[in-house]
């Protein structure tokens, strides 16, 4: 028992040291780590009630992982499942490149337009415009992004 808090106090205290790294982490990783952590407290849980006699329960209890560690195990291997990237089903990378600056001139042309369109003109081409190129109907993010700031240049 002693020995199990003083485990619990050692990681504790790992995780509060580590609090600053979460100031610059992406909301990916900290999802994975929060997936991971909660992963290994299943695991130890299912440890203890071994060790107390309730096997049954533990092995009802480490199937509910089959799913999430299948998933790793294939992303770990690096093939796509579910036509996403490897590890998150139907998901792409979120990490779009930033769009090089764009003039005024250029914001036209991105949406189709010519100078001195209306605001309902330059919100039209962009929803029309964004249909085909948003990531979740298939589309690039990179053109996606380039889209959207001509949208915001020319709105102001």
């Amino acid at each position: 028992m002693i020995l199990w808090l003083l485990i619990g106090g050692a990681v504790l205290f790992v995780l509060m040291g580590g609090m600053r790294a979460f100031e610059r982490a992406s909301v990916t990783s900290i999802k994975s780590m929060a997936t991971w952590v909660a992963a290994l407290g299943g695991l130890s849980l299912a440890l203890m009630l071994i060790l107390t006699g309730r096997g049954g329960i533990a092995v009802g209890a480490l199937m509910l992982f089959g799913p999430m560690l299948y998933q790793q195990w294939q992303a770990a291997k690096g093939r796509k499942i579910g036509g996403g990237t490897a590890g998150w089903p139907g998901r792409r990378p979120s990490a779009a490149p930033r769009p090089a600056a764009m003039s005024r001139d250029e914001a036209y042309e991105v949406l189709g337009l010519h100078p001195g369109a209306s605001e309902a003109d330059i919100r039209d081409a962009h929803r029309r415009l964004m249909r085909g190129a948003h990531p979740d109907a298939g589309g690039s993010d990179w053109l996606a992004a380039r889209i959207n700031q001509a949208r915001d240049i020319l709105l102001g």
